[in-house]
């Protein structure tokens, strides 16, 4: 195991892979780098898996859902999940320098990605344990005779989660956690440029709770075959999965000769349409720390503004000061508020769509480079795009750094048109000084959340999901918890 730190605070995490109760390396113990994005230094390394150590994951998770009492035995669910809780809290300022190693993510804005999905743990035992499995219906009539019929909701079995680098360690939980608490055995494959968020989950659940072998598996790789495999494997009974929607294609197409149940958060082009009422002092500097924070790299960003003519340019002032003074830099430095881009790859695809949005008449306001002072290191300038064409790949496509969009509109039918011209639907934002305007404006934004006025939609304890190419299924709430869940109706004698 891999425990060597810097004076800087980089930290490198497991090398190993949690494989039916045992940390290991892949036969041959070949490794591949794991790179600081910030330093552009390797950190350490990862065991490379392969296809093979993905299909012995998959055969123990189908070992320990039909031969255990694991998807029977809640109380002991319980106490496993109470336990992986209190271990991830004693082990969360390890886990924090990890994620900055691997993703760049300032300190500053780290508890978003640390405390939140160890808080979210806690609570999906408890819902998990306070959760109706069994629900009498009643008496219903039939030409047989009355008939009582109860709804047994049960797990679905064993569940294979391939989870992005953006918010690894988040998504990790939020992929896995409840569906064990709902009885499922579960195979983790954490992404390529991330492998270490999942490692040491694997390890924590290994060495400091009483889940037992073949319940929770971790498969770190560099090649995606391994995901590929994990979605075709006929022993795998549902997939869920974070990404682009390139990959959920292909995760989809890999599922259909199984029919496997599938639990898509794909990509999103979110618009956030501010109303000629809105207060632009509190709306706009808000927007553009939104692009910034992260790096830009979320699928639920707001990454379109939409404009009034008739307050374009007041808007585009606020948003061009607020970008400009935006705190760039070092991601253990506190104050910083955006670190790098996760690679080199994504910085130049980053670049070359704010280059395809300058080629295609867009006008660069701020930004659109290198930080002159951030010479290493993967850093992007936070930039903003004015008189954007909504049909351009930049209006289009979904970018992942700090760019934002504008576009002018004269009506609120012109700016809702403009907001649904997307093939996604994750996420969306209004601003008004009207909230009920806000509110219809928002009913007919064609996407699966929106947030009003800055008070977000985002929670443990509502559903997140998205409409068009952005997914299926929910996240989160009392259906994201029943996504994990096969209901089975049983007629009987009343």
């Amino acid at each position: 195991m891999t425990t060597a730190e810097t004076e800087t605070g980089v930290l490198a995490g497991d090398e190993r892979m949690l494989i039916d109760g045992e940390l290991q390396f892949t036969a041959g113990e070949a490794t591949f780098d794991v790179v600081h994005p910030a330093s552009e230094q390797v950190a350490g390394r990862a065991t490379d898996g392969t296809v093979d150590d993905m299909a012995r994951a998959v055969g123990a998770a189908r070992r320990a859902f039909d031969t255990t009492d694991w998807s029977r035995d809640l109380d002991f669910r319980y106490h496993c999940l109470t336990q992986l809780h209190d271990a991830l809290e004693r082990n969360k300022e390890r886990l924090r320098r990890i994620l900055i190693t691997e993703v760049g993510c300032p300190v500053t804005v780290s508890g978003s990605q640390i405390e939140s999905p160890i808080e979210e743990v806690k609570h999906w035992a408890q819902h998990g344990k306070a959760f109706e499995y069994l629900v009498d219906t009643g008496v219903h009539p039939t030409q047989l005779g009355p008939a009582r019929r109860k709804i047994h909701y049960e797990a679905v079995g064993v569940v294979g989660a391939i989870t992005p680098w953006n918010v690894p360690f988040y998504l990790n939980v939020a992929e896995t956690v409840p569906a064990l608490m709902a009885g499922n055995t579960v195979v983790l494959k954490p992404a390529q440029l991330t492998p270490w968020s999942g490692s040491e989950y694997g390890r924590i659940v290994a060495e400091e709770t009483d889940i037992p072998p073949g319940v929770f598996n971790v498969v770190v790789s560099n090649s995606n075959d391994v995901g590929a495999a994990l979605s075709a494997d006929p022993r795998v009974d549902m997939i869920t999965f974070t990404g682009s929607t390139a990959t959920g294609r292909a995760i989809l197409a890999a599922g259909a000769p199984t029919v496997k149940k599938t639990l898509l958060e794909l990509g999103g082009k979110s618009a956030h349409i501010v109303l000629d009422d809105a207060d632009f002092s509190a709306a706009l500097p808000m927007a553009a720390m939104m692009a910034c924070v992260m790096s830009g790299q979320s699928c639920i960003l707001p990454s379109r503004i939409l404009l009034p003519r008739s307050r374009y340019d007041e808007g585009i002032e606020i948003l061009k000061g607020m970008m400009e003074g935006f705190p760039v830099g070092d991601p253990w430095t506190p104050g910083n508020m955006q670190g790098p881009q996760i690679s080199e790859g994504q910085r130049q695809k980053v670049l070359g769509l704010i280059r395809s949005g300058i080629d295609s008449g867009a006008r660069l306001v701020t930004g659109g480079g290198i930080p002159e002072d951030l010479p290493v290191g993967y850093y992007t300038q936070p930039t903003l795009l004015a008189d954007v064409d909504p049909d351009s790949q930049v209006a289009q496509e979904e970018i992942f750094g700090p760019v934002l969009t504008v576009t002018g509109y004269d009506t609120d039918d012109e700016a809702i048109a403009i907001a649904n011209n997307s093939i996604y639907g994750l996420s969306g934002e209004v601003s008004s000084g009207d909230v009920d305007r806000a509110f219809a404006v928002a009913t007919r934004m064609r996407t699966g959340n929106v947030t009003i006025n800055g008070k977000s939609h985002f929670g443990i304890g509502s559903p997140f999901g998205g409409t068009k190419q952005s997914g299926l299924g929910y996240r989160n709430g009392d259906e994201g918890y029943k996504e994990y869940l096969e209901a089975k109706t049983i007629g009987m004698p009343e």
